[in-house]
């Protein structure tokens, strides 16, 4: 101390009162700690400190005396070396304990006393400070930045037992720092690994103005956002002096993103509690899902008469355990047995409610302390969260200087020369070098930041049957998260409640994402074709398949074909059956009556091929309905035209015959060549042969296959959609296979109009015409519904009754006309079916001259006069009441 004395300069510095220590804990000893406490809140207008903190800060300021007690007892740790301390009270103030911490670099400051005289003129006398080698503390994150910029300076190592901002980690900032808590970038990644395991991922950020909540929050946005999986709807700061109804703006900005009802929380305990009574006021009790840093961790008074707005947070607290040893210190202290502690009158009066002489600090207390209280039998005790980290701080400084202690020394009692002067930097990689366990038996190191490992306890504020809330631990955090599922709400619905911004979407529906907010979307339906192939995409399924029921795969298409049961194959089978039967009897009726007149004067031969004919045309209808195969493939080549080829063939050489005939009379007596019955039927296969000919040629090009057309009944509903099995044959290969039996039948149409002026007597050539004119009345109308259905989702029920309806038409038409009359003269009328007598080919060449006479004078004569005209001249015995059947076959060539 500088001895009394009036400083003759106006830049004296002044000498150290002699209440200096009256304010802080002083402990001699042979290497002196500091000590940075938070024993009182911060003050209000002006004011430095406000009240005492009694757990917070006398708690923790007593767990450092009774671990450096305990150290000083340790034989084994720093043995002979006493360790000292130097306390300050911080007063939850970042610029109040950087004034206070300048007492622990005064001795490293040389004072220049050359410009300071004492009154006598004496040079004045300064007291030397005590040299403090590291300081234990700080709490607050705000406190422990702004105090270590300052002990950096001057190289002395800090460990904070409470600091957790992930700025503290920045090495080449803050070099002489480290803690035994984990920094809240481990905390921060607990915390969203606790709302990913809970399944939220929309969530509002709130911290409290300063390093702690603001450096907080930055490590969860950060980390949320590298990790991908949550969105912030929200980050809201609490002003580090709010403005009153502040809380209440607060609360009502959350409800804005009303889907994040999970609030991430970063905030000192002050502002959690203020936090929860506004969220009270505006009748919010169970809408927000509170999860809490360790600022609240475990703690009471944050929720207290706020049970119900705190049911349900999950907060998170560094791991940690209760000291047995210290709770039987601490509830030994008393006013006599504790006076180092000069603040400890101050917390007897807090805790007891009572009043300490005429200077207590409590002036209003009903009553006065006798001093013979006891804590936790007069008043509730709880030993405080940190104060584990408080004696594992100061452990780890120890241990740090024992091992310096130990290489420097060499066993040399008490401190040698080398440590007279400890070298702060030195001792700082002592300290990031220790691994012992700690006071709960946890272990304590540093990383090359100066953190410690994160080791988390996980709650949640729970209210059981009987009313009585209370802290329970659900799991636990260890570099990944154990978390007890069936712990969670157990008191109320068991389910955990949601705080998303989009609700997941239906199976088959994909997300579209919100631009910029990767954790809102809208949910589209997977349409038409398209099946969910990823969370976030639709793609179409293969040609062949359809999506399934819900849209998240695809399945193949029921393939059908026509059923011998469906409406659209019953009416052609039955025509086809009545057909057959039909033609079947004709055939029999000709064979029995195979030498009767009319059989032979129809031409046998020829009636045989167009019965063919007709026969197959309607037993087409079977191989079209029937189940496609190579086979049944095969079978509609070669006969889908094949039978109208017959038919037309012989119908075609029939009326080319007759045509042949009349006009080969009107030029000579002489009959023309080729009409006899063989040369008939080699004209007739002749023309068969060009169509098995072009069936032929296909099968080579083309072999007949099976295919599965998707396309025919591809519907917009993929439910109704079907594969349709039919044969290899398109609509050009139809027609090329039907156009050529279509060519002979507008031929035989063409001889048959030729040859309308032939008597009726003469081989049928007017039934002949009248059977072609029916048939390309049906034929004409088969076209426009064949092909003008081509794009019905029926088209091939509705083509393939067509087209066997149409064949059957045909047939039936044919076969009506040309030998029903004959089978009913047959059957019925046996007295017509006689032979008449045989005409000369001079004869017929007369008729059809006479006819073809008629037929020009009709328009220039009156009627009768003609007839009278051509009767003179005719043959008187040409028989006229009765049809005569003229059979050409025997007439000479």
């Amino acid at each position: 101390y500088a001895q009394p004395c009036v400083p003759t300069t106006p830049h004296q510095l002044p000498a150290l009162p002699l209440q200096e220590y009256a304010h802080s804990i002083r402990l001699d000893g042979d290497i002196m700690l500091g000590g940075l406490f938070p024993v009182h809140s911060r003050g209000e207008r002006g004011v430095p400190c406000g009240e005492l903190k009694k757990e917070k800060g006398i708690h923790r300021l007593e767990a450092m005396l009774f671990a450096i007690d305990l150290i000083n007892k340790d034989p084994e740790l720093l043995p002979n070396v006493t360790l000292g301390a130097r306390i300050l009270d911080t007063c939850s103030r970042d610029t109040y304990a950087l004034e206070q911490s300048l007492t622990f670099v005064q001795a490293l400051i040389e004072r220049d006393g050359s410009d300071v005289r004492c009154a006598n003129g004496d040079p004045p006398i300064f007291a030397k400070p005590d040299k403090v080698v590291g300081v234990i503390g700080a709490a607050a994150s705000s406190v422990s930045i702004m105090v270590a910029n300052i002990l950096r300076l001057f190289k002395i190592p800090q460990i904070s037992y409470a600091s957790t901002a992930p700025e503290l980690s920045d090495n080449t900032r803050y070099d002489f720092f480290s803690r035994v808590v984990p920094p809240d970038s481990y905390q921060a990644q607990a915390m969203l690994d606790i709302v990913t395991a809970m399944g939220w991922n929309y969530v509002s950020t709130l911290a409290s103005e300063g390093n702690y909540g603001e450096s907080g929050v930055e490590a969860f946005v950060q980390i949320s956002r590298e990790s991908g999986g949550v969105c912030i709807a929200q980050s809201l700061k609490i002003p580090r002096e709010p403005m009153p109804g502040e809380f209440d703006k607060l609360i009502l900005r959350l409800l804005e993103t009303s889907n994040a009802r999970a609030v991430i929380m970063f905030a000192n305990e002050d502002d959690i509690r203020r936090i929860l009574d506004a969220a009270k006021r505006n009748n919010q009790t169970g809408h927000f899902l509170w999860v809490g840093s360790d600022s609240w961790g475990s703690k009471i008074s944050p929720v207290v008469q706020q049970e119900r707005v705190a049911e349900g947070a999950v907060t998170i607290l560094p791991k940690r355990a209760s000291i047995d040893a210290f709770d039987r210190y601490f509830r030994s202290r008393s006013l006599s047995n504790n006076r180092r502690n000069v603040w400890f009158a101050e917390f007897w009066e807090e805790n007891f409610v009572c009043k300490l002489g005429m200077h207590g600090k409590r002036p209003g207390s009903p009553k006065k302390c006798t001093g013979l209280e006891k804590v936790g039998r007069d008043s509730t005790y709880e030993q405080e969260g940190k104060v584990q980290f408080v004696m594992d701080a100061v452990y780890a400084m120890a241990h740090a200087l024992h091992r310096m202690h130990r290489e420097l020394c060499s066993g040399y009692p008490g401190l040698c020369a080398r440590m007279a002067n400890i070298d702060g930097k030195e001792l700082l990689t002592f300290i990031r070098a220790v691994n012992f366990n700690g006071s709960a038996g946890t272990p304590v190191t540093f990383n090359e930041n100066g953190d410690a490992p994160g080791r988390y306890d996980i709650f949640q504020y729970q209210i059981n049957n009987r009313s009585t809330a209370e802290y329970k631990v659900i799991g636990h955090w260890t570099d990944q998260l154990y978390l007890n599922v069936r712990m969670i709400w157990t008191s109320g619905d068991p389910s955990v409640p949601a705080s998303v911004c989009s609700l997941p979407c239906k199976m088959g529906e994909r997300k579209k994402v919100v631009k910029g907010v990767p954790c809102c979307w809208h949910c589209e339906r997977c349409e038409g074709y398209h099946f969910q192939a990823s969370e976030f995409m639709c793609e179409l399924c293969p040609y062949e398949q359809r999506p399934d029921q819900n849209h998240t795969g695809c399945q193949p298409i029921p393939i059908i074909k026509l059923e011998w049961h469906s409406p659209w194959a019953v009416l052609p089978v039955f025509i086809s059956v009545l057909g057959i039967l039909a033609t079947t009897f004709v055939i029999v009726t000709f064979v029995r009556y195979h030498d009767t007149p009319i059989v032979r004067a129809s031409g046998r031969e020829m009636s045989y091929v167009l019965l063919t004919g007709i026969f197959l045309c309607y037993a087409i209808t079977f191989p079209m309905i029937a189940a496609p195969d190579v086979a049944v493939c095969s079978f509609r080549r070669i006969f889908l035209g094949l039978g109208m080829c017959f038919s037309y063939a012989a119908l075609l050489t029939k009326t080319n015959r007759i045509h042949r005939i009349f006009e080969q009379g009107k030029k000579a007596v002489t009959p023309p060549r080729f009409i006899s019955p063989a040369s008939q039927l080699v004209i007739t296969f002749s023309l068969i042969s060009v169509q098995l000919m072009g069936v032929f040629v296909w099968f080579a090009t083309d072999p007949p296959h099976t295919v599965v057309d998707y396309g025919e009944q591809r519907t917009q509903d993929p439910e109704n959609a079907r594969g349709v099995l039919k044969c290899d044959i398109s609509d050009l290969s139809l027609i090329c296979s039907l156009g050529y039996s279509i060519l002979l039948m507008v031929t035989c149409t063409v001889y048959a109009i030729k040859t309308r002026g032939v008597p009726e007597t003469f081989n049928e050539a007017k039934p002949i015409g009248f059977t072609m004119y029916t048939t390309c009345i049906i034929w004409l109308a088969f076209i426009p519904i064949f092909f003008g259905t081509a794009q019905s989702a029926e088209r091939m029920y509705i083509q393939t009754a067509t087209l066997t309806v149409s064949l059957s038409l045909s047939a039936s038409v044919s076969l009506g006309l040309l030998y029903m009359p004959k089978v009913y003269i047959i059957i019925f009328h046996p007295e017509q079916n006689v032979p008449k007598r045989k005409r000369s080919f001079k004869a017929i060449v007369t008729v059809a001259t006479m006819t073809s006479k008629l037929s020009q004078l009709t328009s220039e004569r009156p009627n009768g006069e003609v007839k009278t005209e051509l009767c003179e001249g005719m043959d008187t015995s040409m028989p006229s009441s009765k049809t005569t059947y003229v059979s050409y076959t025997n007439h000479a060539i």
